[in-house]
């Protein structure tokens, strides 16, 4: 008998012989603590199948919550598909979501639809399946700065995240371009770094989105961009910046830009002030303050950044940097958050902070070596803004790289030449999705999609069976298909030397 096409593929998966079908008399038992779920489930179901799935203490499809599975860890499950019932059980509440994502997608792929979809049998094959993710963390970043995003388009990327076991939705929130995340002592930097291209969230949006994300078995992990990548704040706030009396715009283009943050005393508490708010909102254990492209051109320039470098005994202003990541690093640690930072190897850091090697996979394993915890994100193996194909069809993006399906497929954040220790430092992986080049939602998902699949492959199973995965993601596409996710971005290739349009132009 076929193996269902999973994606990401369990980690033991056998069938047998018949199916299960849900129908309008399908009931759910439900043990104290499986609720939530329960109710994702039926919220999941209900559009395309119409099945209430009531509660009944004698349920045909039993969701278990036993804190004795403990092989299981925090998000595994086991999962049994009979004729007559189905027992979906984990030892935590995110091992049985997990589950029932993959009920998901053992059901025919209408389920999927977001309209009632007559005259299916729901059913699903029988099986036994026991599947524990290699990594705890599982992810993918959305730049909403750049080009920001409405919070019900989040809601549906936290959608497709949870799809393919993915539990971390990364939001880079602020930028040169824009501020999205609102500070109710700050209130100009939505004001004024919110604009000219977007807008900004509130309280209640962002609040909102945690606790559905959290119902799917996603984080909500937030990034604040300092001391470099903050023109929209120095925009709203000039007096945080290292010239006195200077007024400053959004900055209007892509790339680096060379003003920053100053280090004096009102800089500082600009940033804790931040934070503060940002803890407030954000539950996650992790903060992520950015760190990287911060050029120190200023500080070198600038008195009161040399008087801090005296104060300090520092051996001069480059050193400000990490001077400074110590400092807000530690307000996070003080408040028992984990500060998270992009870094090239992590020699810029302290070692409590856990950092996310970008620049190349080697200098990861320098991070490790240096005592950090690491989130893997190499761009050329996850960097989703790059082009799949150097093909004609390709709409314009990031040069220098083409990141392809095959790429990100053997992406391996812990490779097999690694000690115990080095690979246990590793959390995990995650895409990033830089969001200079995608004006439209419909270019972020034509450029996610089926590159994540990829990644959730990698970080969950571990395996890297490519002609498997090739041939489980020629159905999994009609899934994405059902669930409005394009294959193309344009309906015809663009023309041979095609430029930019004036939209993504800066």
């Amino acid at each position: 008998m076929p193996l269902p096409p999973l994606v990401p593929e369990p980690t033991h998966l056998s069938v047998l012989p018949g199916r299960f079908t849900f129908d309008a008399t399908t009931t759910l038992k439900v043990t104290p603590g499986a609720d939530a779920a329960a109710d994702l489930l039926r919220t999941l179901l209900a559009p395309a199948t119409g099945l209430a799935l009531p509660a009944r203490p004698d349920g045909s499809v039993v969701l278990a919550l036993d804190r004795a599975l403990t092989g299981l860890g925090d998000e595994g499950y086991g999962l049994t598909v009979g004729t007559e019932a189905v027992l979906l059980r984990a030892a935590r509440p995110r091992g049985l979501l997990a589950g029932v994502q993959t009920l998901r997608q053992l059901l025919p792929v209408e389920a999927l639809h977001p309209q009632p979809v007559p005259g299916v049998a729901w059913s699903i094959p029988c099986a036994q399946i026991t599947d524990v993710p290699r990594f705890p963390w599982r992810g993918s970043m959305l730049d909403v700065a750049r080009r920001f995003r409405p919070v019900s388009y989040l809601r549906r990327y936290v959608d497709l995240l949870a799809l393919h076991k993915l539990n971390v939705l990364h939001l880079h929130l602020t930028d040169d371009q824009g501020w999205r995340m609102p500070v109710a002592a700050l209130p100009r930097l939505t004001e004024v770094g919110g604009l000219p291209h977007g807008g900004a969230y509130t309280r209640a949006e962002l609040t909102g989105l945690v606790a559905y994300a959290a119902e799917r078995g996603v984080t909500v992990v937030p990034e604040i961009e300092m001391p470099g990548h903050v023109r929209a704040a120095l925009a709203a706030y000039p007096e945080i910046g290292n010239h006195p009396g200077r007024t400053y715009e959004v900055w209007d283009r892509w790339g680096v830009c060379d003003t920053i943050l100053g280090v004096h005393d009102g800089a500082l508490d600009f940033c804790r002030t931040v934070l503060d708010e940002v803890m407030d909102v954000f539950p996650s254990p992790y903060v992520h303050i950015g760190g990287e492209e911060c050029p120190t051109t200023e500080w070198h320039a600038s008195p009161e950044a040399r008087r801090r470098v005296a104060a300090e005994g520092l051996p001069g202003p480059d050193a400000l940097h990490g001077w400074f990541m110590e400092r807000v690093g530690r307000h996070l640690v003080d408040a028992g958050r984990r500060p998270l930072s992009w870094t090239e190897n992590g020699a810029d850091l302290p070692p409590y902070f856990t950092v996310m090697p970008w620049r190349d996979a080697d200098h990861g394993r320098t991070a490790v070596r240096r005592g950090h915890q690491v989130v893997m994100a190499p761009h050329r193996t996850t960097y989703l803004d790059y082009p799949q194909s150097a093909g004609a069809e390709e709409p314009p993006g990031q040069a220098g790289e083409v990141v392809d399906l095959r790429a990100v497929h053997g992406n391996d954040p812990a490779p097999a030449d690694w000690s115990a220790e080095e690979a246990a430092r590793v959390l995990g992986s995650q895409a990033q999705l830089w969001t200079e080049y995608v004006p439209t939602a419909a270019h972020a998902e034509y450029l996610t999609f089926p590159r994540l699949c990829a990644l959730a492959e990698v970080v969950w199973t571990g395996r890297h069976d490519w002609p498997g995965f090739r041939e489980r993601l020629r159905h999994h596409r009609t899934r994405l298909d059902a669930l409005g996710v394009p294959r193309r971005l344009f309906p015809t290739p663009p023309a041979a030397g095609r430029t930019r349009p004036k939209e993504e132009s800066s």
